[in-house]
């Protein structure tokens, strides 16, 4: 029996206003939807949508167009009572465990703040909850009484990470979680990450652009680019076999260590264009090696070239036969 969705997005857009009447498209028309107990991840170069598509999701900010369902539910019209829910059961660790977290406030202030809000609880249960929290991310509970600033990047990470258990959630958008850490701590995280999501039944919404890490945590991936998902697959298969000439120049960056290299480097010309102006059809076009006058007049739209891989690509069946 298939796992019932938690969310479903449907051509969600969110523009933001720009200098003399512009306006940056920063989420596009971007569609898909994610299952309760996943990790679906988002992956792309900076600057394609993938946080402000994570924020949006979440509400941090209103959406422009599109439509989300959260439990089936559009989450625009939830009651007083209901989005109170929704801000609890779904929770957001941040990129940067430096400027997240207030410096003026010890650790267990930070992790009781949302509690005081969502339950209620006397304070000696919210001390032991802290506790509870911190031994449960790998920290003891004597990190209760300490400041930010004297914390290690892997320690802030791992509050932040207790900060966001601390409401009990269901969800957690992950935004770059390990991006500003050591590489010798970013698989401490992962893996931490991993653990939480089998003993807590956590679903994730992974946002990274570290394609190694990525293949390590997923269960499907979305790929964007400027706006727009591109491709959408299973783990596994998206890796063994990238179907939109995107994906496979992003993949072609990875190392091949401890893997069978599938091909040389393929290097893409000229710049990405600006989300204020995109351009006309597929907005891989002005880069793809195989872009056609389709390509540059109409744009394509996620379709199912095999079970459960979607691919934006008019050119596609042709360039995978």
């Amino acid at each position: 029996m298939t796992e019932p969705y938690l969310f479903e997005v449907n051509d969600l857009c969110r523009y933001f206003p720009a200098k003399k009447n512009g306006i940056v498209k920063a989420v596009d028309g971007v569609s898909f939807r994610i299952r309760q107990g996943e990790t679906f991840s988002l992956v792309g170069e900076s600057g394609c949508g993938k946080t402000t598509c994570g924020r949006t999701l979440l509400g941090v900010y209103p959406k422009t167009a599109g439509s989300i369902l959260w439990k089936g539910r559009e989450t625009c019209q939830l009651t007083r009572a209901e989005l109170k829910q929704f801000k609890r059961e779904n929770q957001m660790i941040f990129q940067d465990p430096y400027s997240c977290l207030d410096p003026r406030m010890t650790i267990g202030t930070i992790i009781q703040e949302g509690m005081r809000v969502h339950f209620d609880l006397p304070p000696r249960a919210r001390d032991q909850r802290v506790a509870e929290l911190l031994f449960k991310v790998g920290l003891t509970a004597d990190f209760a009484s300490r400041f930010p600033h004297e914390l290690s990047g892997g320690q802030r990470q791992r509050v932040g990470i207790a900060r966001a258990l601390a409401m009990e959630p269901s969800f957690i958008v992950c935004d770059e979680p390990i991006a500003a850490l050591d590489v010798s701590i970013q698989a401490q995280v992962v893996n931490l990450m991993i653990d939480l999501q089998r003993d807590l039944g956590l679903t994730y919404l992974f946002i990274s652009h570290d394609l190694s890490m990525v293949r390590h945590i997923s269960d499907r991936i979305g790929v964007m680019y400027l706006g727009t998902l591109v491709e959408v697959s299973d783990t596994d298969p998206l890796y063994d076999r990238p179907m939109h000439p995107y994906t496979q120049a992003l993949f072609s960056a990875i190392p091949a260590v401890g893997r069978r290299q599938s091909g040389k480097r393929i290097r893409l010309e000229g710049e990405i264009p600006s989300p204020m102006d995109p351009p006309p059809g597929c907005r891989f076009s002005s880069r793809c090696p195989h872009a056609a006058a389709q390509c540059r007049q109409t744009s394509p739209s996620l379709r199912e070239l095999e079970p459960g891989h979607l691919v934006a690509c008019h050119r596609a069946e042709e360039l995978n036969g």
